[in-house]
């Protein structure tokens, strides 16, 4: 299960690793993704690529919360299980 993601910019395009609660890591690029891509847009096609990791493999839904970023170039998210509210109409 993901439990985090660190996104890079760099020369040849935007690079991902996503964390696992496990102690892996999946690294890879994102491929769909312009290298003159605002962060923004990175940003979320990372989110979308992992919450579909999520929901293929471990059949959960999560949410993405983007930190400041520690250095230019550089951000990090932390991946929690989306909260699933009851059905309030029955």
């Amino acid at each position: 299960m993901p439990k985090g993601i660190v996104l890079l910019a760099t020369p040849e395009g935007w690079r991902h690793s996503v964390l696992t609660v496990a102690g892996g890591t999946l690294c890879g690029d994102l491929a769909d993704v312009p290298l003159d891509a605002d962060p923004a847009e990175a940003q979320a096609a990372a989110a979308a690529m992992v919450a579909g990791l999520a929901r293929n493999f471990h059949e959960a839904d999560i949410d993405v919360t983007w930190d400041p970023p520690p250095e230019p170039g550089t951000w990090t998210a932390q991946v929690t299980l989306a909260l699933t509210l009851p059905n309030a109409c029955g």
